[in-house]
């Protein structure tokens, strides 16, 4: 393949939504797919199907909410990873890392923190912190990382249609937005915003007070890039046909497209010294 196609989508349970993700998959042929909200015990995930739709897996359910999973187009992710460190006692489904194509990838559901203030929060700003902190070492391994998935954070006004109605939302608080800033710091590269820099693109819309029609949404779906990856970055967008199908998820897919890495300049190393030997 010339390009890597990655994408993330918040499914909004895996078994009610698998006919509008099989159709996704096989219109637009991702090479890694990470998944949130999967909403399904482990034994419910439906790995024939996908299976047959060409993609192996890795996943981690939770019964009724959570779950996330990591597909990869025609061969199967090896996993890293399963739950964010830094807190045994946390038992949530809401972090997998695997490699996949010669990229780590970690696939996240960042907590919603609703509502706040309140221990959902307390527990939302925890997470950030041990993403965070896990985050920094992914950065300095030097390996290609691309973390991508529901970060449940507005980053900017910019970022939603309309801040006014949702300042007291977990989403647009300082706190939050000032982890997702620290997380940045470390040299991450917001490929939408950084492919869209002066656009209004969302990736989720409510499902009430016409949201979708109105294209009243939020931008909450990531995926960050290495420092070796960034340069690589060929397009960045969503699939908002996605959303517009029959009983959607509220989010629709965020994917970016990557050039493959060249092994020319190594190539041309090697006959630059054989033809000085």
């Amino acid at each position: 393949m010339s390009t890597l196609k990655l994408a993330t989508f918040n499914i909004n349970g895996i078994r009610s939504r698998l006919p509008i993700l099989l159709s996704w998959l096989e219109r637009e042929a991702p090479d890694i797919v990470c998944l949130q909200e999967l909403k399904a015990r482990d034994d419910a995930f439906p790995i024939a199907e996908i299976r047959a739709a060409g993609y192996g897996a890795l996943w981690q359910g939770q019964t009724s909410w959570n779950g996330v999973a990591i597909l990869a187009r025609g061969s199967d992710p090896v996993e890293s990873r399963r739950g964010l460190p830094g807190d045994p006692a946390d038992k949530q489904s809401r972090y997998l890392e695997a490699a996949a194509h010669g990229v780590m990838v970690g696939c996240l559901y960042l907590p919603n923190g609703n509502p706040q203030p309140g221990p959902k929060f307390d527990y939302k700003l925890a997470w950030f912190e041990r993403l965070i902190k896990h985050a920094a070492k992914l950065y300095e391994s030097g390996h290609p990382v691309v973390l991508a998935g529901d970060f449940n954070v507005v980053p900017t006004d910019e970022d939603i249609y309309n801040p006014r109605s949702w300042r007291k939302d977990a989403l647009l608080q300082p706190e939050s937005r000032t982890c997702y800033q620290r997380l940045l710091a470390q040299g991450w590269t917001d490929a939408l915003r950084h492919r869209h820099p002066d656009e209004r693109i969302y990736t989720f819309w409510d499902y009430f007070r016409q949201h979708w029609p109105r294209n009243a949404g939020l931008r909450i779906d990531h995926l960050l890039l290495s420092a070796d990856l960034a340069p690589r970055l060929e397009d960045a967008n969503v699939g908002r046909w996605v959303r517009d199908l029959p009983h959607p998820s509220d989010h629709a897919p965020a994917w970016i497209t990557l050039a493959q890495k060249s092994s020319a300049p190594k190539k041309a190393a090697r006959k630059r010294a054989r033809g000085k030997s």
